[in-house]
């Protein structure tokens, strides 16, 4: 199908982004901005946050990681199960108590100010990286695929997708993601479902297996994909880059009652492990096909290559959008959410403070822009993994600063408290680049590590309260 085909229908279906923001937004004001009214029903929550969950990082780099390291990922997914009943049991009622609109307020309530500003610098540390990451390589994709043949520069794509972004996040914030998120994850799982039929084999679940492409579990203690390692991993980064991050909680947070929260969640649970099974049967059936004919392609070019120039056209248009829609749900809830814990925590503003909230907004976008340029001067070859172990570092310190308060009924004074919570991710770097012990290597429970690391320093200088 020609670029300018495929350009004509991802505008319209910004446009249909647009004018679907618009209906569900209009007259929403300052609470719909920042918790939705707290009047969003809780399916539509749960299925909606499968697209923020997974992002088009999942949609490009999961199947693109199975020739490589075979169906190991679901150990993750498996474990990110059980953090996500931890969520729901003990996170949850604890932001429902306190009625907040940033998480990060529980961090004043227990521990003071302080810690509310660290919590939320974090946060904004972390889902800057994270949604920058995740926004370039669909973005690099789109280039590839549409932009670069019509002579488009990379630069101007990206920002041509910021401003689409904007349009529809700048006065509806979470009202308006959370349908418009529930459109795009239908979209994204319409592209997975069309693909896995159309390169499904009666034999392929023999096929993989023979090829060792269907290997989930690793016994090797000392390998990067150990299952313990994994599950745990996955376990921890379900609790961190979903119960403690803004952009994932803010959708639970406007769903009106406690328990239609935790069944938002517990839903998303099996939800998430079913798609994921399903991305990695697709990365096996892709992989399949580029060895039977013999295409030189792997990693995060592995799924666009089979598509654009092996499947039939109309296939082309379900994937682009596809790829649209798995892209957006990270950059535009990311906004809303460092927009919101932004103005809440750091600038300590009103929630009716509109004209602040715009300039943060936008500066956030332009932000993102910029990163955006700088993934790709680095260009990593599958950004999945570079993505979790940018979130070690980053949530890491959120995960020790949670548990200390939640708890440790102790106080800590705010100097000690910004030294522990600078230190531990220091200490794990040197941990984490220095030579490997008897051959071990840290994984991605650097995040459990950098977890324990601030929680013990916190522990270590916290005083009793007066």
């Amino acid at each position: 199908m020609s670029p300018a085909l495929l350009l004509l229908g991802v505008l319209t279906y910004f446009a249909l982004l647009l004018v679907l923001a618009r209906c569900v937004s209009r007259g929403s004001g300052a609470e719909g901005f920042y918790v939705g009214g707290r009047e969003s029903p809780w399916p539509v929550v749960a299925f909606g946050m499968i697209g923020t969950s997974l992002s088009g990082v999942t949609f490009i780099s999961v199947p693109g990681s199975v020739a490589a390291s075979g169906f190991t990922y679901l150990q993750i997914a498996l474990g990110q199960v059980v953090g996500y009943a931890v969520i729901a049991l003990l996170l949850l009622p604890a932001y429902h108590r306190l009625k907040l609109a940033s998480i990060y307020g529980l961090l004043g309530d227990r521990l003071g100010p302080a810690a509310q500003r660290l919590g939320s610098a974090y946060f904004v540390l972390s889902r800057t990286l994270g949604a920058t990451a995740r926004l370039y390589l669909v973005v690099a994709v789109l280039h590839t695929l549409i932009l670069q043949p019509l002579g488009v520069p990379f630069a101007v794509g990206a920002a041509v997708v910021l401003v689409m972004i904007l349009l529809y996040t700048v006065e509806g914030g979470v009202k308006a993601l959370v349908w418009t998120d529930t459109l795009q994850t239908a979209g994204m799982l319409t592209g997975l479902v069309v693909c896995v039929v159309l390169l499904w084999r009666p034999d392929a679940l023999t096929q993989l297996d023979a090829a060792g492409l269907s290997r989930v579990w690793v016994g090797d203690p000392l390998s990067r994909d150990f299952s313990v390692k994994a599950l745990l991993a996955g376990m921890f980064i379900a609790i961190a880059m979903t119960g403690l991050d803004q952009e994932m909680m803010q959708k639970s947070l406007s769903v009106a009652k406690l328990r239609d929260a935790q069944k938002n969640l517990l839903v998303l649970a099996v939800l998430m492990l079913v798609v994921v099974a399903a991305f990695l049967l697709l990365g096996g059936l892709l992989t399949l096909f580029a060895r039977e004919h013999g295409l030189n392609v792997s990693g995060d070019a592995l799924f666009p290559a089979v598509v654009m120039q092996h499947l039939p056209a109309w296939v082309q248009i379900v994937f682009v959008l596809a790829l649209v829609s798995a892209l957006l749900p990270s950059a535009d809830g990311a906004l809303t959410a460092l927009t919101a814990s932004t103005c809440l925590d750091l600038l300590r503003v009103g929630k009716e403070d509109t004209r602040t909230r715009r300039r943060v907004h936008l500066g956030f976008a332009a932000l993102f822009l910029l990163l955006v340029l700088g993934f790709k001067a680095l260009d990593n070859a599958s950004m999945i993994y570079l993505i979790l172990k940018l979130a070690g570092y980053t949530y890491g310190p959120l995960l020790g600063l949670f548990a200390f308060a939640m708890f440790t009924p102790r106080a800590v004074s705010g100097r000690a408290l910004v030294a522990v919570c600078v230190a531990a991710p220091l200490l794990c770097a040197v941990l984490d680049f220095g030579q490997p012990y008897g051959g071990y290597r840290i994984g991605l429970e650097l995040l459990l590590l950098n977890g324990i690391l601030t929680w013990w320093g916190l522990l270590s200088v916290a005083r009793d309260r007066g």
